[in-house]
């Protein structure tokens, strides 16, 4: 492999702010930069990137997003470190999964077709994985292009509940709150209810944060002046799901809450709406897949991979829980890092990931073939 290549390739899409929903310079870039390399290569409808190299079986996808969040940072290259927005989440993935399927499908014993999907608006709405499941997108196998850490591989993600939440109430002049309930108040009084029917760690034994139910106050406004009592305020919720549940279960048990606190404060009027979910999902980590990308770490690094199950949702969820395939996520960097101004991945994580790709790619093809294709 061209390290120095390879690193110029993760350079130049890191020099591309793309924030989600405004993709098309780098999905341009990446188009070109693909077919330069052999792949065959378009542009859906939505903006997403799709690369194919090789033919025949296996199908493996490998799927990565092109968008980040928000705000630009300078990049820079710094003791073996690129510093730069999207360096770990997740052009660093990305760009190791394009460099890993053109080496893999140089090699003599590679047999299979490498679908490479560069996805828009992960960050956002996931509207990218979605439109590719409505278009019928067809793999034996996928990985998902996403922070791991070098020599971990993620097998289980939570689920996640975007919940809207409005409390009206009446109102009257500022100067006698004590006649009036406070739009605001009763609202962040609601919240500290469901805050406390989720505060992790509880009391139960087998309790993880894997196994949590947990809710986050991300977003609150009310009040329309200095002398008007609130009468109304909205706040937005972050409810991650755990494995054990699914999100109309977990819903449920808000709507509970929610009626609860209503009976006990009748002259308050809250109305609760679902902006967005995703389902939890695992990956049975029996998986012949979990097993030749574990295998590629320890020859790579010399080292065991450790399996990660973690409290955020990935794009795996919406793909796994839609698709029956065998499916991972993994990738260079440390998602500690994620959307952060200190966010970096370093060189020589990105260059291994690489080849752990490439081993991984190789490995179940021949598997593949070999044994007629058992998952």
């Amino acid at each position: 492999m061209d390290e120095q290549a390879a690193v110029r390739f993760l350079t130049n899409l890191l020099g591309i702010y793309s924030p989600s929903g405004k993709e098309q310079d780098i999905a341009n870039f990446l188009a070109l930069e693909m077919k330069r390399m052999g792949f065959e290569v378009g542009i859906d409808m939505i903006g997403n990137v799709i690369g194919v190299v090789g033919e025949g079986e296996p199908v493996i996808l490998l799927c990565g997003h092109m968008d980040t969040v928000a705000g630009h940072m300078p990049l820079r290259i710094e003791e073996g470190k690129i510093y730069a927005r999207g360096a770990v989440d997740a052009k660093g993935p990305l760009a190791s999964m394009v460099m890993a399927a053109l080496e893999a499908s140089k090699e003599p014993n590679f047999k299979g077709k490498i679908l490479v999907a560069s996805v828009v608006e992960e960050e956002a709405t996931s509207k990218g994985v979605r439109h590719l499941i409505t278009q019928g997108i067809k793999a034996d196998y996928a990985i998902f292009g996403e922070p791991s850490g070098v020599e971990n591989i993620t097998i289980g993600y939570k689920g996640q509940i975007q919940l809207k939440i409005v409390v009206k109430t009446e109102t009257g002049h500022s100067s006698t709150p004590w006649l009036y309930d406070n739009a605001l108040e009763k609202a962040y009084q609601l919240w500290e209810t469901i805050k406390a029917a989720c505060t992790y760690p509880s009391i139960e034994p087998q309790e993880t944060p894997f196994t949590a139910i947990t809710a986050c106050l991300v977003r609150m406004i009310g009040g329309r002046g200095n002398s008007v009592i609130p009468f109304e305020a909205e706040m937005n919720l972050d409810v991650r799901v755990p494995i054990q549940f699914t999100t109309t279960q977990v819903y449920d048990k808000m709507m509970k809450i929610i009626a609860n606190y209503q009976k006990v404060h009748p002259n308050v009027n809250v109305k609760a709406s679902v902006l967005d979910t995703v389902e939890p999902f695992e990956a049975n980590k029996s998986l012949p897949l979990v097993h030749v990308m574990s295998s590629a770490v320890r020859k790579v690094l010399n080292q065991p991979a450790t399996l990660l199950r973690k409290t955020g949702t990935g794009d795996m969820n919406i793909l796994g829980n839609s698709m029956n395939l065998p499916i991972v996520t993994y990738g260079p960097g440390d998602s500690h890092l994620d959307h952060t101004l200190d966010e970096h991945i370093k060189i020589s994580d990105y260059l291994n990931a690489i080849q752990i790709y490439k081993e991984t790619i190789i490995k179940i093809s021949e598997l593949h073939n070999s044994k007629a294709g058992i998952k």
